[in-house]
């Protein structure tokens, strides 16, 4: 209100013209956004982030990772909503209290949905030279995997 009497400006009007544009972007990213949705419920519902779980279990286990958390955190790269699903079958199995409870609410905190955010936001923006972000996404969600563990282990 007070930049709009020092600008002269009519507040109601911009935050109209600011709502419309942000419709005008949810109908351009809904495409996108109900894709990646899909895309995770048939993997969830086919069986493979189960299947992926058994490859890479193994392998998590020896690091110090719950192999149960390993389909986790390939649907976090996607959908957090998914994600939130898997959380909840992870806390009625193991209960929050558990350690893999604990790694799994750190983890959800400290990583992000990469190609969610990848996909909408860089459309929205129009996007079209992403260099190092993939990259460096998958970076920093390793770090904060990790970082889970650590903390984790700290508390329990």
């Amino acid at each position: 209100m007070a930049y709009g009497l020092v600008h002269k400006r009519n507040v109601y009007e911009d935050f109209i013209k600011g709502a419309k544009d942000g419709f005008q972007t949810v109908i351009q990213i809904m495409p996108t956004l109900v894709g990646l949705m899909v895309a995770v419920g048939v993997l969830r519902a086919s069986g493979f982030l189960e299947a992926v779980g058994k490859i890479f279990g193994g392998l998590a286990e020896k690091i110090g990772f719950p192999s149960e958390l390993v389909p986790l955190v390939f649907v976090k790269m996607f959908s957090s909503s998914a994600a939130t699903g898997l959380v909840l079958d992870i806390f009625k199995t193991h209960g929050s209290d558990s350690r893999i409870g604990m790694i799994t609410s750190i983890m959800m905190s400290c990583t992000e949905t990469i190609f969610y955010t990848m996909s909408v936001y860089f459309l929205a923006a129009k996007v079209t030279k992403t260099r190092h972000t993939l990259k460096g996404a998958l970076f920093a969600t390793l770090a904060g995997i990790i970082a889970s563990v650590v903390l984790a282990g700290m508390v329990s």
